[in-house]
């Protein structure tokens, strides 16, 4: 079934803690996808960009005893390349022996530092952004969150995932949140199934598109990717997303400043919004929303192809 979940905080000042919320609001969700745990939050950036990236899946730790030292070559190369290309690492933090969070000072073309680095043999690039910090790994919220340190994240919104594996793999390639590569500071969830993954994917591939997984709900984040490289803002893209998609779906998507919910003609995919004066909440269940009050709060249900989006 998959959960899906966001948030964003109209007058959030110096921020709140998202990290928080939206482990409550996804630990409220497990029941529909105990597979995996993604998180894409976001913090108020310093100017500096934020490299999120994994050297490795968390399975492959299980297997042959020399995958500690292929890890290291890994990340020796990465850095390597980094160097080359004139990237200044000015934080380094490792949450995982697979899982890296850089902190990079560069005023050049970050799609090229994604390219070269992901040319690496086993290294992906979860996330690039001045704000977006995009967490994904197997487990359920409170696993996840303690894992990487989440509890205490202050920002001004996020989105989420808690991923039932239907259409691929149990692994961290295959959990949400997808980074809209090579857009900074995009992200997308999704709960459905898209029927024109396949055929949408290889034209998007023809155009210079890559995607990292096999997971249909990639198509998505890339497809807004494109659009926005055309010009559109996230609205129009949005929009343009309910006849390009076909079958059924809910999505969010965040960017720097902004939270956008979209549903098919259809409207299979639940989705339950609570829009408050400084702070929206959106998820699959209702449950999921409620763990962020201790008094009565009204919701509604978003109509069939329907997009909104909210601006902090």
């Amino acid at each position: 079934m998959c959960g899906i979940a966001g948030i964003i905080h109209k007058k959030a000042g110096k921020g709140v803690n998202i990290g928080q919320q939206m482990t409550s609001m996804l630990q409220a969700l497990k029941h529909r996808g105990p597979d995996s745990t993604g998180y894409a939050m976001y913090g108020k950036g310093n100017g500096n960009q934020i490299l999120r990236f994994k050297v490795a899946e968390a399975a492959d730790l299980e297997g042959s005893y020399d995958i500690h030292a292929t890890i290291r070559d890994r990340l020796e190369t990465v850095n390597s390349r980094l160097t080359e290309l004139g990237v200044k690492v000015v934080k380094k933090e490792s949450p995982t022996e697979y899982a890296h969070r850089y902190e990079v000072e560069f005023s050049g073309d970050m799609k090229k530092v994604a390219d070269f680095v992901e040319d690496v043999e086993g290294v992906e690039i979860l996330s690039i952004g001045n704000s977006l910090e995009l967490v994904k790994d197997l487990g359920d919220a409170s696993v996840v969150s303690n894992q990487y340190g989440l509890n205490d994240f202050n920002g001004t919104h996020g989105i989420g995932h808690t991923r039932m594996a239907t259409e691929s793999d149990v692994d961290i390639r295959s959990a949400h949140p997808y980074w809209a590569y090579p857009f900074s500071d995009v992200a997308v969830v999704h709960n459905g199934q898209l029927t024109n993954y396949w055929t949408n994917r290889r034209s998007l591939e023809r155009s210079g598109h890559r995607f990292s997984s096999n997971c249909d709900s990639e198509l998505i984040a890339v497809y807004l990717a494109d659009r926005m490289s055309q010009g559109d803002d996230l609205e129009t893209a949005m929009k343009g997303s309910i006849d390009y998609l076909d079958g059924v779906f809910t999505y969010l998507v965040a960017t720097k400043d902004q939270l956008g919910m979209a549903k098919d003609v259809m409207a299979a995919k639940p989705m339950v919004v609570y829009e408050g004066e400084d702070m929206i909440a959106l998820a699959s269940e209702e449950v999921a929303i409620r763990t962020l009050f201790d008094h009565r709060i009204d919701t509604f249900d978003p109509y069939h192809g329907e997009v909104k989006v909210w601006q902090n």
